[in-house]
């Protein structure tokens, strides 16, 4: 619980001891076989969960750590917990005597002063070892909670100034040992957590790993320890030799990046996010230092391992996308984050709304800075949503529901060189397969009434955002909604000269003499048909608007992404006919004529 024992985990380890050699293909067949047991762990959760936010959402990730705590393989899930992972298992490998580590153990933990990110991120793990008894590998899996036990549901607590407000804290907790569920345990980590789906959630987080457990226990068995050893040794030394000849590939030189968020939970204005992309050769360094470290800020501390992975997140996406994603790109890229800054907070402040912002501010940043160097893979891997409105309440028996509105929108789809926004969730989600609305009527007392896109709602440019939803939902029951409001003064940046998305906006109990717009944040009591809409930021545009392709705007006009009074405003393009009959047809000399005037007008203004 300290800065000591921060650079104590993120220390870089050498490669397993090992005297077996092994061929390319052999390292690639394991690498691949490692690859299906992470898929098979996710899968395993995904259809064995109890909660819509596991089970329909798939917030959930497993990946395959080294004996050494080094990430051997991450699977499909939301990145930025490919890249926490071994951070949070470290903790119980430099205490394996402490804890009792042996054949057959299952651990939880979800410390965020221990490695971990936010509380609601459980991590399930457990030791896998060769038939000497040598421990070879951790199978990890990681799935986010609908709730930590702490002073509000879901365990995001908009006052709180300390991480036990927030819920029960794990560093590194026993559930299994020697293949026998410790009942007593099991049933006080269930007690300490306010849903009736908690306890399948967790049974089956469990049941993944040591399912995957197996696999990796056959695959020792085929291969032997040591060919093993040396399979993960050869996959982490071929990432860290392809991620510097990326590197190698872009011109030296340092991109700095300031991406600020609204406000804190407190109403602290304009919170500071600031990173340095350095090039020197085949070395990348990321810093941090300028980014804020106000020590009164509330609810806007992100964990160090977090923060290390969102940045991580950002590296991989500008990188060759067929380089394996372990423990070389940390071996080939130096992260910097100054202590005591919102990035690597002191011990024991709160974490679960760092891992909205600033989490994803940081990603952002690396984002605006690396499309200097890396433009054609510049697209933002983050959720600039402050946070999903909330709705809770109790069902007839007195057991409490939550409806976390994670499901279906459009949202923060930036446009990237060549190809527009497209899709219903960010590309940083990875599998996070947003639930279906209809599903979410089915197990809660609301109504979604629309989830449009709204016009104009994409960041304009030569490639275009994808708009963002109007989400409106109605309660059907008395019930209490919790919000935090950000993105409206600072929504997502355009890149290369393409506009920001649209700012987020929120309002309950629309249509009501009570409508009232939610600015900061809110812990509100909603009577039983109230509305809310949440309107969703677009993805920002990429490239100068008036670069895109006149044709393309008028198929945007026709689709209403676009309005026709955008299409001349923000694109230079000058239509006639109309779209009530569908008659549009791009006016080429008007638009030509215009097009200029309104560059000699941009290139007056800079």
């Amino acid at each position: 619980m300290s800065y000591a024992l921060n650079r104590k985990l993120a220390e870089r380890r050498g490669p397993l001891p090992t005297a077996a050699e092994i061929d390319p293909v052999t390292g690639d067949i394991i690498r691949g076989a490692f690859e299906t047991v992470c898929f098979e762990a996710a899968t395993y959760l995904g259809r064995a969960a109890s909660s819509p936010i596991i089970n329909q959402s798939n917030e959930r990730n497993a990946a395959i750590v080294d004996a050494h705590g080094r990430l051997a393989m991450g699977a499909v899930g939301t990145p930025h917990l490919t890249f926490v992972n071994q951070m949070e298992t470290r903790w119980g490998l430099m205490n394996q005597d402490r804890y009792d580590w042996g054949p057959g153990d299952v651990f939880l933990g979800n410390d965020p002063d221990h490695g971990g990110g936010h509380l609601p991120d459980y991590c399930i793990y457990g030791p896998v070892y060769d038939d000497k008894g040598e421990l070879i590998c951790i199978q990890t899996l990681q799935a986010h909670q609908g709730d930590t036990g702490g002073k509000d549901p879901g365990g995001f607590s908009l006052d709180a100034t300390d991480v036990f407000t927030e819920g029960v804290i794990y560093p590194c907790l026993k559930l299994v040992h020697r293949g026998e569920l410790r009942r007593d345990v099991f049933d006080t980590v269930v007690r300490n957590n306010r849903f009736v789906t908690f306890a399948g959630d967790i049974a089956a987080m469990i049941g993944g790993v040591q399912h995957a457990v197996r696999m990796l226990d056959d695959l020792i068995a085929k291969w032997g320890g040591e060919t093993i050893k040396a399979a993960i040794n050869h996959s982490i030394e071929h990432t860290t030799r392809r991620v510097r000849e990326e590197v190698a590939k872009w011109p030296d030189g340092c991109h700095e990046a300031t991406v600020w968020i609204d406000h804190d939970t407190a109403g602290t204005k304009d919170i500071k996010v600031h990173v340095a992309c350095t090039i020197a050769g085949n070395q990348l360094t990321v810093d941090l230092e300028g980014t804020d470290d106000r020590q009164n800020l509330v609810g806007v501390w992100n964990t160090f391992a977090n923060s290390r992975s969102y940045v991580m997140c950002q590296v991989v996406a500008a990188m060759d996308p067929t380089i394996a994603k372990n423990e070389g790109f940390f071996n080939a890229v130096d992260i910097l984050i100054p202590e005591g800054c919102i990035a690597q907070p002191p011990p024991n402040k709160p974490a679960a709304l760092g891992s909205f912002h600033p989490a994803c501010e940081i990603t952002e940043a690396v984002c605006i800075a690396l499309s200097n160097v890396a433009p054609e893979r510049s697209q933002p891997q983050l959720y600039k949503i402050g946070m999903p409105n909330m709705v809770v309440g109790f069902d007839e028996a007195g057991m409490m529901w939550m409806d976390q509105g994670v499901d279906c929108r459009s949202m923060d789809v930036s446009a990237v060189e060549g190809l527009d926004g497209w899709g219903s969730c960010p590309s940083a989600l990875g599998s996070l397969i947003l639930s279906e609305a209809e599903d979410a009527e089915s197990r809660f007392p609301i109504l979604n009434i629309s989830r449009e896109m709204t016009t104009d709602g994409g960041g304009a440019g030569q490639w275009r955002g994808c708009p963002g939803s109007l989400n409106v939902k109605q309660v059907l029951r008395p019930t209490s909604a919790m919000a935090r409001m950000v993105s409206a003064d600072h929504p997502l940046r355009g890149l290369c000269g393409g506009d920001d998305a649209i700012p987020y906006t929120n309002r309950f109990e629309v249509g009501s003499p009570n409508e009232r717009a939610i600015l900061h944040t809110a812990q509100d009591l909603l009577p039983e048909g109230a509305v809310i809409a949440y309107q969703h930021g677009g993805g920002a545009g990429f490239g100068r608007p008036l670069q895109r392709d006149a044709e393309a705007v008028k198929e945007d006009v026709l689709d209403e992404y676009v309005s026709p009074e955008a299409a001349q405003a923000k694109y230079g393009v000058v239509l006639t006919g109309s779209l009530d009959d569908y008659s549009l047809a791009v006016d080429h000399a008007a638009t030509e004529a215009l097009r200029a005037e309104m560059a000699s007008m941009a290139e007056a203004a800079e």
